[in-house]
C-alpha cells in the first residue's frame, strides 16, 4: 500500500527554502504556510495548532519545520494509542536537524532517513531497536503484517537484553539487518500465512499473500470468511484483499465485511463463479478452499491489492465555499487530497488547487454542466476517485443537481454502482450574511435571477410571492451583460412590498481577495451598483441596521416576528 503524501508545515519565510528541498524528496507534498507570514507556500493556513491536529486526525504524515516542543504540545491532546498514529517529524528551519517524533510503527524513521539524506544531514533516530538492529521489527514492510504488537514489544525487549534469534520463513528485508542470529536460538521470527497460536518466544509476521473471492449474497460475510479461513488453517492477518464481481459493486454487505476485516475491497469482471474469479485474477495462486460463495487463493508472494481488479469508483461533488481556504470544510479538503481526477469550471478548479502531479484536471466551460457530470461518471466507473468542483455549496445553483440528473437519466449499471457523495460548502449567501451580521436570521428565500434555465415570467411570479410573504431575499446571478435590465425589474417588484428604508447588503467576492461589503437601502439601490459577482441580500420588514464601532453597519433580522418577546 502506498504511503500517504505528507504535509510540510512552516511558520515563516525562513523555512521555505528548506521546505522546498524536502518537497524534492516527496514531489507530491504541499507546503502549508502561515498566512501573512509566508509568501510563496502552496497553501496557507490561519492557525498552526488546528492545522496540525487536522492533518493528524486525517492520518496525514506531518513534517513540521519548527521546534519539536511546539509540535509535541500541539498534538499532546490527541495522543491516545501507539500504533494508531501517522508519522510526525520536526525539522530545523535551516535543515540542520531531522527529529522523528511520532509514528514509529508508521515508518517515521524511514521518512527521517529519507529527509535527512535529501538535506545531507544525519537523522536523530532514538528508537533502540532500529539503532541496534538497523530495522524496526514491529513495522514490517509493505505486503507484510505484524501479528501482535504487545507480544512484539516484549520480543524486541528480549532481543535488546542480549538474546539471539532465528528466522523461520522468507523475510528478505531482514537480510541486511544486524540481528544476533543463531539457528538454535530460543527466540524466533516466524514468517508465514498459516494460522497458529504464537508462543511467548515468537514474533509472528504474516505475508499478505491471500486473496478471498466472495459473493455479495453470502450471509454473515465477516464471520463466514473467518470460518472458511480457519478451516483452511490460514491466518486472517494474511488476507491482502477481498475480491468480488463488479456486479456486486454496490453491495453494502461487502463494504462492511472489508471494513470489519480491515482489508481493501476490489472488483473484477469475469464470467463464472468465485473460483474462476480468483483463478483469473491471481493465475499462479493455489486455491485452498472453494464453494459456491467463496474461494481462497494463496499466492507465493505478497499481493499488491492496488494491482488486483479495481476499486469501487467514487464521485464526490464538493463545495469550496466562497473562496477563502479557512471557510472550506475539512471533509472537502480531505476529498481533494484523495482525488485522482478533478472536474469543473476552470476558475473553480484553480481555486481548489494546488494539485499534485498525479492528479488529472479536467477544466471545462461553465455552461457544460451535463457534459461534465456525465464525464465524471465515466471516470468514476473506471474505478477512479473523482471530484466535481462547485464554488459555495454544490447543492445551491451548482453541480449537485446536474450530477444527480445525469445519474437519474442513465441506465448504465456501472454509473449507479459508483460511490456518490455530496459534500457541503459555505454558500455565498451565508458567507455574505455572516460578514454583515445576520440579515438571514429569520425565514428567507434564495433565488437566482438568471433566466438561462427558467423563464423570466416564473422568476417574476416567485419574486412577487416571496416579497409579499415578507421573506428576506438572497439574489444569486443578479445581473450580467446579457441581462442588464432584469435586476431593475426585480427591485421594482420587491419595492411593491417593502419600504425604501429596507436594509440591503451587497457582498462582492466575499471570501476572496479584494472582497467588498456595503450596506445600503432598497430606495438607494440601483442596478449599476451590482455585477455578476455580487450577492444581493434584501431584508424583510423586521430587518434592522445599526452602526458598528469600527465603521459600517451591522444588519440583522430578529428571530421574533410580529410581537417582540418580553426581555
Amino acid at each position: 500500500m502506498a504511503r500517504p503524501v505528507p504535509a510540510i508545515v512552516i511558520l515563516g519565510n525562513g523555512s521555505l527554502a528548506t521546505a522546498r528541498r524536502i518537497q524534492q524528496v516527496y514531489p507530491g507534498a504541499l507546503i502549508h504556510g502561515l498566512t501573512e507570514r509566508v509568501q510563496g507556500a502552496d497553501r496557507v493556513y490561519h492557525e498552526f495548532g488546528a492545522t496540525l491536529r487536522e492533518f493528524y486526525q486525517q492520518d496525514t504524515p506531518i513534517i513540521a519545520l519548527c521546534a519539536a516542543g511546539i509540535v509535541i504540545r500541539t498534538l499532546a491532546p490527541l495522543l491516545l494509542e501507539k500504533g494508531a498514529e501517522p508519522p510526525v517529524l520536526a525539522v530545523a528551519e535551516d535543515g540542520s536537524a531531522v527529529v522523528p517524533l511520532l509514528g514509529g510503527l508508521g515508518g517515521v524513521n524511514v521518512m527521517a532517513r529519507e529527509i535527512a539524506a535529501g538535506l545531507e544531514v544525519a537523522a536523530a533516530i532514538t528508537t533502540s531497536g532500529e539503532l541496534r538492529f538497523g530495522t524496526c521489527l514491529l513495522n514490517p514492510p509493505s505486503g507484510y503484517a505484524l501479528g501482535d504488537l504487545e507480544l512484539g514489544k516484549r520480543f524486541v525487549s528480549d532481543l535488546l537484553a542480549g538474546q539471539s534469534v532465528r528466522v523461520e520463513g522468507a523475510a528478505p528485508w531482514l537480510a541486511q539487518a544486524q540481528l544476533p542470529q543463531d539457528p538454535q536460538a530460543h527466540l524466533s521470527i516466524h514468517v508465514g500465512h498459516a494460522e497458529r497460536t504464537p508462543a511467548a518466544n515468537e514474533l509472528m509476521i504474516y505475508p499478505r499473500n491471500v486473496l478471498v473471492a466472495v459473493s455479495g449474497e453470502v450471509t454473515g460475510l465477516p464471520d463466514a470468511i473467518r470460518a472458511t479461513l480457519h478451516q483452511a488453517k490460514i491466518a486472517v492477518q494474511s488476507v491482502a484483499c477481498l475480491l468480488a464481481s463488479d456486479l456486486d459493486m454496490a453491495s453494502a454487505a461487502l463494504r462492511e465485511a472489508a471494513l470489519e476485516l480491515g482489508v481493501p475491497l476490489r472488483f473484477a469482471s469475469v464470467s463464472g463463479g468465485v473460483s474462476e474469479l480468483s483463478r483469473r485474477t491471481v493465475p499462479n495462486a493455489t486455491i485452498v478452499a472453494a464453494d459456491t460463495g467463496m474461494a481462497i487463493a494463496v499466492a507465493t508472494q505478497p499481493l499488491d491489492a492496488a494491482q488486483i481488479g479495481r476499486a469501487r469508483g467514487r464521485l464526490a461533488v464538493i463545495g469550496l465555499g466562497p473562496g477563502a481556504a479557512e471557510l472550506m470544510v475539512p471533509a472537502v479538503k480531505a476529498e481533494l487530497a484523495r482525488a485522482t481526477d478533478v472536474l469543473g469550471y476552470e476558475t473553480y478548479v484553480r481555486m481548489a488547487g494546488p494539485f499534485r502531479e498525479d492528479q488529472v484536471l479536467h477544466c471545462t466551460d461553465n455552461r457544460e454542466e451535463m457534459q461534465r457530470a456525465r464525464h465524471a461518471f465515466e471516470l468514476a466507473a473506471q474505478g477512479r476517485s473523482v471530484i466535481v468542483v462547485s464554488s459555495g455549496d454544490p447543492g445551491v445553483f451548482a453541480m449537485a443537481a446536474a450530477v444527480l440528473e445525469a445519474l437519474h437519466e442513465s441506465s448504465e449499471p456501472s454509473w449507479h454502482s459508483v460511490d456518490l457523495e455530496i459534500l457541503p460548502g459555505v454558500s455565498a449567501s451565508l458567507a455574505t450574511a455572516a460578514q454583515a451580521g445576520a440579515p438571514l436570521g429569520h425565514d428567507f428565500c434564495v433565488m437566482s435571477l438568471s433566466d438561462n434555465l427558467k423563464p423570466w415570467a416564473i422568476i417574476e411570479k416567485r419574486l412577487d410571492l416571496a416579497a409579499e410573504a415578507d421573506l428576506a431575499l438572497a439574489f444569486y446571478n443578479p445581473i450580467s451583460r446579457s441581462r442588464p435590465w432584469q435586476l431593475g425589474r426585480a427591485l421594482e417588484i420587491v419595492a411593491q412590498h417593502r419600504t425604501a428604508e429596507t436594509p440591503v447588503v451587497l457582498g462582492r467576492d466575499i471570501g476572496r481577495p479584494g472582497q467588498t461589503l456595503r450596506v445600503t437601502t432598497l430606495g438607494q439601490l440601483t442596478p449599476d451598483q451590482v455585477d455578476m459577482r455580487t450577492m444581493v441580500l434584501i431584508g424583510s420588514s423586521t430587518t434592522c441596521a445599526f452602526p458598528r464601532a469600527e465603521g459600517g453597519e451591522w444588519v440583522y433580522t430578529p428571530r421574533w416576528y410580529g410581537i417582540k418577546p418580553a426581555s
